[in-house]
């Protein structure tokens, strides 16, 4: 006879899959539903021409080369990282990205409106926490 203890398995070992089926079922569920941070988030993936038109603009601002360096292209799994708000019926929006400069890396924050299909920007600004500076770009 043996009187050797069989241990039965938790919980979260023998239902590992059901649990990762629900969570993914979830977040998929999330992302195609109305809710607003994911469907803004969307929205600025689908149209990357507020972020490149900044950057391009940044590019061309004096200051930022001199501060920040060239900054790299934008990638669109930033937008990801960041943060974006649409109001007005999707005609203004308020994006956060990352950036990469030569010399060094922020944050840029985008305040843009929508007029007759085209971005005109409001703000656009560069800011660096480590060196403790931010460079406000005119736009034009």
């Amino acid at each position: 006879m043996n009187n050797d203890l069989i241990e039965e398995k938790r919980f979260w070992r023998q239902n590992w899959f059901l649990g990762i089926t629900i969570i993914a079922v979830i977040f998929i569920g999330l992302l195609f539903s109305e809710v607003g941070y994911f469907k803004n988030l969307a929205h600025a993936y689908t149209d990357p021409a507020v972020s490149e038109n900044a950057f391009s603009k940044a590019n061309g601002d004096v200051e930022v080369i001199q501060i920040f360096g060239k900054l790299a292209t934008i990638d669109q799994l930033v937008i990801f990282e960041g943060n974006a708000i649409y109001s007005n019926n999707n005609n203004s929006v308020a994006v956060t990205v990352r950036v990469s400069g030569e010399i060094e890396n922020g944050k840029m924050d985008i305040f843009a409106e929508k007029f007759g299909g085209e971005w005109c920007y409001k703000s656009i600004r560069i800011r660096n926490k480590k060196i403790n500076n931010e460079v406000q770009i005119i736009p034009q």
